[in-house]
């Protein structure tokens, strides 16, 4: 006897798979990291992050024009400190006149409707590549989380949209939270690195930014101390409903492809959007092979993006973004 119901007939041609796909990537789904240096004309290429560029403020503003017409909607801003500008407080982060600052004016008048997200860490300003202030040898977490909500304020009056916390100090979002409403910015969202882990798959990303930890004695070497241990899964759980509670209106997993166990785990959980950063070390790996021939590119690509979405992710921050989009058109 024949089976009655056979799966297959949902799979024998692409207009049927189309019809019943469950997960969709679509332009929407994207937050589009743009790494920012001073300067004029300068578009370097990150050797680490083939096809991916350190801009200065000009062409960061012909770049999301681009973005938009692409039908991309939101970019999240980092920028390279030169040397001279870091310290131990990251004291250049709150300069109302800093890269940063200018940065998010520029997107916002090169195109109003773009939604824009920075980065709020100390490490990019850091003389020691922490995300918080070095005191005996430990990263303080109290004193950082009064710089950052001070950098929040910052970005909030120089026109940002969310800040986006991914220095993973304890109650950082709460008093985040607080000195938006305190200086009048209660539509300012907070996106949270709520499950970032102390992972190998940043290291590009820091080359990109010169922000990794300086090796020098009694400094720490690295970031196991706040980010998390990438064998917890129960503590993702508490770190994201605890910033769900201190007032994340959107909560973070990084990395992406590596930790989709912890999105479903954390989706199930809030009822906030879910956003997840498919890393630096991510894109970069798919890069190598595709270059040596080992893995079709585009195939694969895609095939990272449907699952970070289907694991739960409702925002991408993804170096691929602009490949997709033109691969969908």
């Amino acid at each position: 006897m024949y089976p009655l119901i056979r799966n297959r007939r949902l799979r024998a041609s692409e207009s049927i798979r189309r019809l019943v796909r469950e997960t969709i990537i679509t332009p929407d789904d994207f937050l589009v990291p743009l790494f920012i240096v001073e300067g004029k004309g300068i578009k370097e290429e990150i050797p680490s992050m083939p096809n991916y560029y350190r801009m200065s403020l000009d062409l960061v503003e012909k770049e999301v024009k681009e973005l938009w017409e692409m039908g991309l909607c939101a970019v999240l801003l980092f920028v390279k400190v030169p040397d001279e500008l870091k310290d131990n407080k990251g004291s250049e982060a709150i300069n109302p006149n800093g890269l940063m600052q200018r940065a998010i004016k520029t997107v916002k008048t090169a195109c109003p409707e773009m939604l824009v997200m920075t980065d709020v860490a100390l490490d990019p300003f850091s003389s020691y590549g922490h995300d918080g202030i070095v005191a005996d040898g430990q990263i303080l977490n109290d004193e950082t989380s009064e710089i950052l909500a001070k950098m929040s304020v910052s970005h909030a009056q120089a026109g940002a949209d969310f800040v986006a916390p991914s220095d993973m100090m304890d109650g950082r979002i709460l008093t985040i939270r607080e000195a938006l409403e305190d200086e009048g910015f209660q539509n300012t969202g907070i996106m949270s690195y709520s499950a970032k882990y102390a992972s190998a798959y940043y290291g590009p990303f820091r080359d990109a930014l010169d922000s990794a930890p300086v090796d020098i004695k009694n400094i720490p070497k690295d970031k196991k101390t706040y980010q998390m241990d990438s064998a917890n899964r129960f503590e993702a759980i508490r770190e994201t409903q605890m910033d769900v509670d201190e007032g994340a209106d959107i909560v973070m997993v990084k990395p992406g492809l590596p930790y989709l166990d912890i999105v479903r785990e954390i989706k199930n959980e809030v009822d906030v959007p879910v956003a997840v950063y498919q890393v630096s070390g991510e894109y970069a790996m798919l890069k190598a092979a595709a270059e040596r021939g080992w893995l079709d590119h585009d195939a694969v690509m895609m095939e990272q993006l449907l699952a970070i979405k289907r694991a739960g992710a409702n925002v991408i921050a993804s170096y691929f973004a602009k490949d997709v989009v033109k691969l969908l058109s």
